[in-house]
This record gives structure tokens, sequence and C-alpha cells, in this order.
């Protein structure tokens, strides 16, 4: 049996007396571009959608491609279609330097399958979970809950990388589209290479997570891993008396456990030096062992300001 693969013939001849005369109107007025005829359509075609307006184009690769791009869609984005579309529907994507993503059909239906849409989405690593449904008017109602990012992880020669809270790579850090603010940024990390995946793991790292999780991580601004004496702190200064407008920083030495302990240590030494060396600031700390601390100090702010303007 031979079945052709485009018959458009069979509906040409169901509506052809219809298809002749608008035609021959065409012809006969010459209104081949514009014209009353597109203006009719697309105010009839508008109400049938129940939509305000309608914009007629050349052909629908033109309108699908019209359509992405008033959506903002162009490279580094992805679009997800139906396996089984006609090859215009690929092509609009890639015109607009989107990647195209193919996603198989319901058999029962032969629309897209709106569960492997889920996990498309899903697959990708700074995607946390995502909810496809469709509603009563047979829309698709996509929600989506991105991964939340933990700190920045600076390697060298690579790209800035984003961890979640699991301490998982999920996404390369880019400043002008991740507006975000307060993470603090990790340096010294290696990543291996596991399973076909990229992953941070070993005591350094795992020493950085504990860390994170610690009372005090939502004032850090760097933290700096070195296999050998673990991590080390750029953190805001609550530590001395310093005056609500200036924001000092200071750098702890923490070792690779036990943050929590050598934090308090370090409020307990600086409400000391505080006390008794009130012209001092302390401006690091040493506590990778919390028996035996070193600090260092200078001049405090005030004190430095007044010997020299001679007070």
């Amino acid at each position: 049996m031979n079945i052709p693969f485009v018959d458009l013939k069979i509906q040409y001849e169901n509506i052809k007396s219809e298809i002749d005369i608008a035609i021959s109107d065409v012809i006969s007025k010459t209104a081949f571009i514009g014209g009353p005829y597109v203006k009719t359509f697309e105010s009839a075609f508008a109400n049938f959608c129940k939509v305000k307006y309608c914009v007629g184009v050349g052909n629908g690769t033109d309108s699908l491609y019209i359509a992405l791009k008033a959506l903002g869609i162009g490279g580094g984005d992805e679009v997800i279609t139906a396996a089984n579309s006609f090859i215009a529907t690929s092509e609009a994507i890639t015109m607009t330097g989107a990647k195209v993503v193919f996603v198989d059909i319901n058999p029962q239906t032969y629309n897209i399958d709106v569960e492997r849409i889920e996990e498309k989405i899903t697959s990708h690593p700074w995607i946390q979970s995502a909810k496809v449904k469709r509603n009563l008017s047979f829309n698709l109602i996509i929600s989506i809950i991105e991964q939340k990012p933990l700190a920045i992880v600076k390697i060298e020669n690579l790209a800035d990388i984003l961890i979640n809270t699991h301490g998982r790579p999920f996404k390369e850090y880019n400043p002008q589209k991740d507006q975000l603010d307060n993470l603090p940024i990790i340096t010294g990390l290696d990543l291996t290479h596991e399973n076909n995946r990229y992953m941070f793991n070993g005591t350094l790292f795992n020493s950085i997570m504990d860390f994170l999780e610690s009372d005090k991580s939502e004032d850090v601004l760097e933290i700096h891993g070195n296999g050998h004496t673990g991590i080390t702190i750029k953190t805001l200064d609550t530590f001395n008396q310093v005056p609500s407008n200036i924001q000092e920083t200071i750098l702890l030495k923490l070792g690779f456990n036990n943050f929590n302990a050598k934090l308090y240590k370090a409020k307990t030494i600086s409400e000391y030096i505080d006390k008794h060396f009130p012209d001092r600031t302390i401006c690091a700390m040493d506590i990778f062992d919390i028996e035996k601390v070193f600090i260092k100090t200078k001049l405090s702010v005030s004190l430095h300001d007044n010997l020299a303007k001679g007070v």
C-alpha cells in the first residue's frame, strides 16, 4: 500500500468552491501583500481564539520565530518541543540561537508527554524540582523551583561555580544574570570527576560545609581552604568595638573542625582584649588549636585618628 507523505488534495476538494472564490478575488484585486483579505482573516481568527489581536505573517515558521523572539528566547536558552512535530518547529528554535530539546509523545494522545517534560527540566543541575500539568483549557502550567545557592566557588582557570545547600555544583556563576548578594566566596578547592559528573568532596570540602552550617557563617565574606591548615575565613568584624559607619573585616584561621566552639572562644578573647587593652584592635586570629590561640592586633581606629590629630 502506497501512502503519500503529504496529501493536501483531499482537504482542498472538501472546500474547493470556497478556496477558488477566495483566490480568484485576491488575484483580481492584486491584493497579494496585506490588504482587506488579511485584515478580515486577522479579525476572524482573533475572534475564534478569543483574543484581542491577531497578526498575519508569511508562514508558520515566521509565526513560531516571532513568538519565540517576543518571549526573549535566544542564545543560551533551551526550548522543549514535541519530537513528532514538523521540521519548522525546531527550525524556528534554532533560528533564535536557542537549543532544541525534544520530548517524546504520549502514545495515547500523540501530544507531548507531560511527565517527560518534568524529567527533562529536572535533569538540569540547577533545577530542584518541576511540576507540569494541564489546566481546564488544556494549557500547560509549569512550576519550577531552582536550587538555592549557598556559596560561590572560585577555581583557577575555570568559571566561578555556584554550589547548592547540599554542596553540589549546579551552575556557572554569571554576575550579570545571577543577582546574588551576601554569598561567601570559596577558594582553595578542586573539582573531582566521579560517575560522569563533577563534584567537590574530601576532608577539606566537608570542613567548609560544616562551617557554613555553623552559627556565624552569615557574616562571612570569603573562605579559603588549605589541605594542611584547614579553612581561613574573612568575615565582617563583629569581634571589635568598631563604629557603625565603618565596616571592617577580620581574618580567622579555624582549621578543620569544632567551629562553633572556636568562634565562641574568639568572641570571648575579643571581649577580654576590649576590656583590658582598649587601645588595641584585633585584625587576625589563629585558632587552629583551640587551646593555643595566636592573635594579631593593631592600634584601634579611634586612637590612631586621635594620635594623627595630636589629641
